[in-house]
């Protein structure tokens, strides 16, 4: 059962949290939604503020529920839900029902979807959102190696406005 917590009573990792094992972004609203995995992103603060960083790409089907509300969440599972995180990474919401065919339960009583099975949800009310730009690239490499196809992410900052974490 997930339960409140402030984000200041929050011990973690975010370097394994995120880059390790994973994350879900999702959003929308009850009638529609949609989640991706991401294994980029940051936690700290921001303009006084305790946010979330998250990248999109263009072609993400989540980008369309992210630009449209005003909050989305962040989903962090156990590793026995690694499977499902790869199911919901490389299927798209536009073609399946990733929470049926992952067996994830949706939620819907804070301002964002989240899922049940999830070990912390953090609910982010959006700050900011930018298209990073290679222009500003001080190591040409990266673009190379992480847009050959020009698809540059979009920058979500998110204040982290509710955690939810396992009892």
């Amino acid at each position: 059962m997930l339960e409140k917590i402030r984000p200041e009573d929050l011990t973690l990792n975010p370097f394994t949290l995120i880059g390790k094992e994973w994350m879900l972004i999702s959003a929308g609203t009850e009638q529609k939604y949609n989640m991706m995995t991401a294994s980029w992103g940051g936690l700290g603060v921001f303009w006084g503020k305790n946010v979330s960083h998250a990248y999109i790409r263009p072609q993400r089907y989540t980008l369309e529920f992210v630009d449209s509300q005003e909050y989305y969440a962040l989903n962090f599972f156990g590793e026995e839900h690694k499977k499902t995180l790869a199911y919901c990474g490389a299927n798209s919401g536009r073609d399946v029902d990733k929470a049926k065919e992952t067996g994830l339960t949706p939620a819907f009583d804070a301002k964002a979807p989240y899922f049940k099975e999830a070990k912390l949800v953090l609910i982010c009310k959006k700050l900011h959102k930018q298209p990073l730009d290679p222009a500003g690239f001080i190591d040409p490499s990266l673009d190379e190696k992480w847009y050959p196809e020009k698809d540059y992410h979009e920058l979500f900052v998110g204040e982290i406005v509710e955690v939810l974490q396992q009892k």
